[in-house]
């Protein structure tokens, strides 16, 4: 990740230098997905496509854009155009703002009165989602409006029927009572963003009116910030786990030094206030499925001291890993992700000393690591990142800590065992394996764009994608949950595969018709295969694959095509047909197709795992 794009960033720099940075991420070897945005702007949006991408490319995404002609957002979504049906939008982002209202309220107005101009105003922007859904079936990204900049009324603005301020907030409300009830539509927030700036140079009247802006220039690095942030997540691309030094980060002092007794946390002082207000944020992120971990330099016994100081928010009980030691911090940290099984750039590393800042960005690739400032702005400095940003949050999301927690026991207790057959079967696992269910699009969507060690396509769906396939009669589906006796690790594993017709003579494809006579057979091709890295050999992939062959067996189908696209993250998986018993047909750089005829007599794979259907 780039310090000059992560908060509190430079904007003037970003906004000179932006060819200059596009030019030195686009080289940096980073394998990144592409996406196909669309942006429908209500007002001149050029400049927030050149800076949106450049934030787009630090978090692993190549958009590709389409932008409306100025002002014409209603009339490309409603109409479209020739060059908009075309691109096959992956994403529509319709920037909008109060400079698009037409049907304000006037001053005098009764309730009645300015309840019909809302009602109105908030008709012109819902039939056009409406039309964007049935059109497109694409998430949506939905400005809201900010504040007026002056207020006609003085403080009743936002009181009076009739004040524009009280519009504003209504509107606001309206649409985000859409958002909650429409899947895969998200609002951006920009009356957050613009009074988090500064309502006054945000809304500088000389931007409209010189360049029909709807915020002023130095604004639109914050605005892109939060657009990407918003698109990153939907794809997959938030951070996990939020790796914490101990000393004059989660309290005043140095444990080792000064003695548990004279750090600097809780209400005491105002120092101490703001070490604790820290830990409480710190805290409430593993409510939305925040991972948390310490990397100290200290000895264990004092880290755990101060961790169970009286007055602390934080005890041991709330991290994952701690690795309290005097081993660089840099190799602490990949330890970190290599026991969890997840990538470096899933971490986030929060330390106050600016020289291990440093070190880690330096030697732990990938890791995010802000400058967070003093203790004061640490909550700010993260929050406004958006390393977490939230666009679902399903149940296994808030039980992932727990997740991963048991996981370290399952480690422990591996250990203990020399037979790895018997300590499989010590587990007592337990697993769900179904079509897809619509009480787990949600989490089956997300898992499809956060898995990509174990994921042999690297394909990304979206939930209106996945239901799209849990319907259509020509695909099938499964889905896999696990537990065991020391917890639930939710649903793990997603399977999606499509059926045609082939001639059996030479295997090839007929996309899906029949060649003529007995000839023609089906076959499943398979579109994806994944599954989360912390239940690795655990036996749920045989598991899948004996479902798999049983479904097709009921369906007619006899064979089955496997193909795994080589990334730079899912190596692990490049074999992984051969050991299911697939016979490979061909291999290059792009992809390796694998073919498996089902027998009469096939040996069920899993031993070990007792499977609900």
């Amino acid at each position: 990740m780039r310090k000059d794009l992560e908060y509190p960033f430079d904007p003037e720099y970003i906004l000179k230098k932006s060819k200059h940075i596009k030019k030195e991420l686009l080289a940096d070897g980073t394998s990144r997905m592409e996406k196909r945005i669309a942006v429908l702007g209500g007002s001149t949006t050029h400049d927030v496509i050149r800076i949106l991408e450049l934030f787009l490319l630090n978090q692993g995404i190549e958009p590709v854009f389409y932008e409306s002609e100025y002002g014409q957002y209603w009339q490309d979504a409603m109409f479209g155009n020739e060059e908009l049906d075309a691109f096959h939008p992956d994403i529509i982002y319709i920037h909008t703002s109060n400079r698009n209202i037409t049907n304000w309220p006037a001053p005098g107005w009764d309730s009645t009165a300015a309840d019909a101009a809302l009602e109105e105003q908030f008709g012109h922007f819902q039939v056009m989602w409406e039309k964007i859904r049935e059109k497109w079936n694409c998430p949506i990204i939905q400005n809201n409006m900010e504040d007026p900049f002056y207020r006609l009324l003085g403080n009743q603005d936002g009181v009076n029927p009739g004040g524009r301020t009280a519009f504003v907030r209504r509107m606001n409300e309206r649409f985000a009572e859409y958002a909650r009830s429409t899947e895969n539509f998200y609002i951006n927030d920009i009356n957050y963003q613009a009074a988090a700036y500064g309502l006054d140079a945000w809304s500088d009247p000389f931007y409209w009116h010189m360049y029909k802006y709807a915020l002023c220039l130095k604004a639109i690095p914050w605005l892109a910030l939060n657009v990407s942030n918003i698109i990153k997540s939907i794809y997959g691309k938030n951070k996990k786990s939020l790796v914490l030094d101990l000393d004059n980060t989660l309290w005043g002092g140095i444990v080792g030094d000064d003695g548990v007794e004279n750090l600097q946390i809780g209400q005491e002082t105002s120092m101490g206030q703001v070490y604790s207000e820290f830990q409480s944020y710190v805290k409430s992120l593993k409510d939305i499925g925040i991972m948390l971990n310490v990397d100290s330099k200290n000895e264990e016994e004092n880290a755990l001291a101060g961790l169970n100081h009286p007055d602390g928010v934080l005890r041991p009980d709330d991290f994952i890993l701690i690795k309290a030691n005097w081993e660089p911090k840099s190799e602490n940290i990949l330890t970190i992700a290599k026991e969890m099984n997840i990538l470096p750039e899933s971490l986030v590393f929060v330390d106050d000393n600016p020289a291990e800042r440093e070190i880690v960005r330096t030697h732990a690739e990938g890791v995010s690591v802000p400058e967070i400032g003093s203790p004061e702005q640490y909550i700010r400095v993260l929050d406004h990142n958006g390393y977490f940003e939230v666009t679902s949050l399903s149940e296994d999301d808030r039980k992932r800590n727990e997740m991963y927690k048991a996981n370290a026991q399952r480690a422990a207790q591996q250990a203990s065992f020399t037979d790895y057959g018997a300590y499989l079967k010590s587990l007592q696992m337990k697993a769900v394996i179904r079509p897809f269910e619509a009480l787990y699009m949600a989490r089956i969507a997300q898992l499809t764009n956060k898995s990509n060690q174990f994921n042999l396509t690297t394909k990304r769906y979206t939930q209106a994608q996945i239901e799209e396939a849990a319907q259509n009669p020509s695909c099938i589906t499964l889905y896999g949950k696990l537990e065991d006796k020391f917890g639930d690790n939710g649903v793990v594993t997603v399977l999606i595969g499509h059926e045609e017709a082939e001639d059996r003579k030479d295997g090839d494809r007929t996309d899906g018709r029949e060649s003529g006579g007995d000839s023609a057979e089906k076959a499943l091709h398979l579109d994806l295969w994944l599954m989360s890295c912390r239940v690795l050999k655990r036996d749920m992939e045989y598991a899948m694959m004996d479902v798999l062959v049983e479904t097709c067996k009921a369906r007619g189908i006899r064979r089955i095509y496997g193909y795994y696209y080589p990334t730079a993250k899912n190596g692990m998986v490049r074999d992984f047909y051969g050991l299911q018993g697939f016979e490979k047909l061909r291999e290059n750089e792009q992809e390796t197709v694998w073919r498996f005829d089902i027998p009469d007599n096939y040996e069920k794979k899993n031993h070990y795992i007792e499977i609900e259907k």
